[in-house]
């Protein structure tokens, strides 16, 4: 059973920082794209970063230069490191996977980031 487990988000001021981490199970990692994506309230899911097994990345123009994204193989884990959050990063963080084979693609329960100004 594939599970992919979130942690660390929270509420911030304009300007700080926050990591999430994202812990899979159930799944051969190497195998798979993982990365984030948000939704904010009334808009659609958007990409944030996404990273593979060799460390190509991909982030979301709205937060290039802004947000980190890195994976540890052993504790299969993929991180987001925020950094000078703006109100608008408000929104539920999703963690994804996606099989590179072509398989099933799985999502995380979601965590909230809450930024205020």
């Amino acid at each position: 059973q594939v599970q992919l487990v979130e942690s660390g988000g929270g509420a911030v001021q304009t300007g700080g920082s926050l990591r999430l981490s994202c812990e899979a199970s159930g799944l051969i990692f190497a195998y798979y794209v993982v990365g984030w994506y948000r939704q904010a309230a009334g808009k659609e899911r958007e990409l944030v970063a996404r990273v593979t097994d060799g460390g190509g990345t991909n982030y979301g123009d709205c937060v290039k230069g802004r947000f980190t994204i890195s994976r540890d193989h052993i504790k299969k884990t993929v991180y987001l490191q925020m950094n000078s959050l703006e109100v608008e990063d408000t929104a539920v963080y999703y963690c994804n996977a996606m099989d590179i084979r072509g398989g099933e693609g799985y999502w995380g329960q979601g965590t909230q980031v809450t930024v205020s100004s």
